[in-house]
């Protein structure tokens, strides 16, 4: 427990107080930024950094030029830290009473400049561990004109305090009967898809990836022709070029891009259905040259009822005659049947679109009916969709017919 003093003491809703010490770390780790108070000249300041606790110390990043580290040379800088986590809204029938869930952190104390170069190196390294744990091997380390440029402040916490609010509404009893709704509205920190820089054509690594269950992971899938990897903002480029042409767009959900960088909004958007666990994309290549060649998915993905479904497919016209499309679904679902222990894998296409039509049919999938008015084409006109369907009892003669196939010497995808 930290002790309590004058300064940590609540002179309002006390109840909401703490002095443990793990719950105070456990905010303090989960925060990736803090507010660091000061005083210039006898007037307030205050400054939004980065910030990394190691063991009972708090490290604040900032320039060597900045005035708080600057005035923390010598006996040290008398600061207070706020690091504040909001969890909800509330919202109650008296506008009195409307609140927010939140857990913060104050700490105050005498910062000090760090000047141990073995220390200020540890620090570094956790500042770039918090931002991306696995980043500090995979990033160059810093040259000795930006260690001298960057400065590093430790506040030894001492006298620390946690203030929290959990909980719903506390509406008083005679507004209980009032015709508003109240509530919570829970709030979550959340990353987005990650977005690279102009010329990164490096996939996104892993410790960059939400962590998902199996049926949401886009592992590597490897065959004779094609091979299936993680679908990435870099493929950008390469798959504008290799699906431009009208006939690959005519019955997808989306208009054709006009170039790389709106098929790269089709790319983000595929991205952010990924990190809400609506969808699993892949990138194909030519397994021999390794020429990006289309784009394939997992969707209406169901782990409970070990189910999912195959589509979000558009493949570049030079490559519809040959044996990548059959071969991309023999990987799609073999992962699904004998990885994933799915027991249901389905189709959906245009009814208009004949041969995607022929195309699932001859992957041994049977026709379940039509779904009509179903989905908006781009030209605002509604969509009657074909669903097709293979279960887990027909995927072993399927596969083998899949099989000979690919083993044919003459095309197989008409």
């Amino acid at each position: 427990m930290y002790a309590q003093t004058a300064r940590t003491t609540a002179s309002r809703s006390p109840d909401r107080m703490s002095y443990d010490r793990d719950a105070a770390h456990a905010v303090i780790d989960e925060a990736y930024h803090c507010v660091l108070g000061f005083t210039v000249d006898g007037e307030p300041r205050l400054l939004p950094t980065l910030h990394v606790r190691v063991g009972d110390t708090l490290y604040l990043h900032g320039s060597t030029g900045s005035r708080p580290l600057l005035a923390a040379r010598g006996g040290g800088l008398p600061v207070c830290v706020a690091v504040t986590l909001l969890d909800g809204l509330v919202l109650a029938r008296s506008q009195f009473h409307h609140s927010a869930n939140y857990r913060s952190v104050i700490a105050h104390g005498t910062a000090y400049l760090v000047t141990d170069p073995g220390e200020r190196a540890a620090v570094f390294t956790a500042l770039v561990e918090k931002v991306a744990a696995g980043r500090a091997a995979d990033s160059r380390p810093p040259a000795r004109r930006e260690l001298a440029a960057t400065a590093v402040l430790a506040l030894p916490l001492v006298e620390v305090s946690v203030r929290a609010r959990g909980g719903g509404v506390n509406d008083e009893p005679a507004d209980l009967d009032l015709p508003y709704w109240a509530g919570v509205v829970p709030l979550r920190l959340a990353a987005g898809p990650p977005e690279p820089d102009v010329g990164v054509a490096t996939p996104v690594p892993a410790y960059l990836r939400p962590a998902h269950s199996p049926w949401h992971e886009p592992v590597v899938l490897r065959g004779g022709q094609v091979l299936l990897e993680p679908l990435d903002l870099s493929h950008a480029d390469e798959l504008f070029a290799a699906t431009a042409d009208p006939e690959v767009w005519r019955h997808l959900g989306g208009r054709q891009p006009a170039d790389a960088a709106q098929l790269a909004a089709v790319i983000r958007a595929y991205l952010s259905a990924w990190h809400r666990g609506e969808q699993v994309p892949w990138v194909q290549r030519c397994a021999v040259t390794g020429a990006v060649l289309g784009t394939t998915s997992y969707y209406e993905i169901d782990p409970e009822r070990r189910s999912v479904a195959i589509g979000h497919t558009f493949l570049g016209r030079p490559w519809w005659r040959t044996g990548v499309n059959t071969e991309a679904k023999l990987l799609l679902l073999t992962r699904a049947f004998e990885e994933l222990g799915a027991v249901r894998v389905v189709w959906h296409t245009d009814i208009r679109n004949e041969r995607s039509q022929r195309a699932i049919e001859r992957l041994g999938a049977h026709r379940e009916g039509v779904l009509r008015m179903h989905r908006l084409r781009p030209d605002g006109s509604w969509r009657d969709t074909v669903q097709y369907s293979m279960t887990v009892d027909e995927w072993p003669n399927a596969q083998v017919r899949l099989w000979e196939r690919l083993r044919a010497p003459a095309p197989v995808d008409r």
